[in-house]
């Protein structure tokens, strides 16, 4: 049995792996090996999954407890740390604690962020020192999504979601559906019906309106439970997907009007209600406790 070493106390936090809207999608080509060619807009949300690593004694991965639906080795925090060990040829070992907040399959970016969390937190326990960007790089390996965690702030992104740029949204208060449902991202990318076409647009549009996502009709199609949340949180505000879902959300001004209609939809939705930031609280654990400059 793996023996766990419990001396080290900087190792015993929590720490977060934050949800992400998309707050519009645009898709506007497609690559010659069939990958999208997207814009898109991140904002990091306050709810989390917590993460907690344990250092042991024989350099191996491990977690401490695996998710009912995935295989440890598939689990992507494994495949972080492991990637992080194979780049640096770190011979230390982790045990790693997932306690899951985020709905698995609802696209906030749940497996992606615990992803990102593993790698930016262990180059830091594990004094491996990686710039940002190469941590952008192996993360981009392990999904497309990864990145603009590690990136660690709201941002407009392009290409296939590698190509991030800083971007100042409004921090307001948002409630989020998960439908009862998980939506297959490569069954909507591959529909027939998906326009692949959109004509670009700048930040300047976006900041001023611009907030379409491609992927609605064809998801609302396949998944008529996505349409009824959608029309069920529209009667409090304009509803939108993140991604290509399953999760649907809506933006507040006040955290009373997000609470209101969070206490209307919970009897009849899995429904979540938090606060848009554009700093990830990660990066914000990471300046509180002196790991950044």
């Amino acid at each position: 049995m793996t023996r766990i070493l419990n001396n080290q106390s900087a190792w015993a936090q929590k720490w977060p792996a934050p949800a992400k809207l998309n707050l519009m999608l645009r898709i506007v080509g497609q690559r010659s090996d069939g990958y999208h060619l997207l814009q898109t807009v991140f904002q990091f949300v306050e709810l989390c999954d917590w993460l907690i690593f344990h250092p042991i004694e024989d350099g191996s991965v491990r977690l401490l407890k695996a998710l009912p639906s995935v295989a440890e080795s598939e689990d992507l925090t494994v495949k972080a740390a492991t990637l992080l060990k194979a780049e640096t040829a770190c011979k230390k070992g982790v045990c790693i604690e997932v306690e899951k907040i985020l709905p698995i399959g609802g696209g906030v970016g749940g497996g992606s962020s615990d992803a990102a969390t593993v790698l930016v937190v262990l180059n830091r326990l594990w004094d491996l020192n990686l710039p940002v960007e190469k941590l952008m790089q192996l993360g981009l390996l392990l999904g497309a999504d990864v990145p603009v965690f590690i990136y660690g702030h709201s941002a407009w992104a392009e290409g296939i979601g590698e190509e991030i740029k800083k971007i100042i949204v409004p921090e307001q208060w948002v409630v989020i559906i998960k439908p009862d449902c998980h939506v297959n991202t490569k069954e909507i990318f591959l529909a027939k019906e998906l326009t692949r076409n959109s004509k670009s647009i700048t930040i300047s549009d976006f900041i001023t309106g611009s907030h379409i996502n491609d992927c609605v009709s064809v998801v609302c199609q396949y998944y008529p439970s996505v349409k009824r949340a959608l029309v069920d949180l529209s009667e409090f505000s304009d509803s939108r997907l993140t991604g290509t879902g399953a999760c649907v959300f809506a933006l507040f001004n006040s955290e009373f009007d997000a609470f209101k209609a969070y206490e209307s939809l919970k009897s009849k939705w899995q429904v979540y209600v938090s606060k848009c930031v554009n700093e990830s609280p990660l990066f914000s654990k990471l300046k509180d406790g002196g790991y950044l400059s």
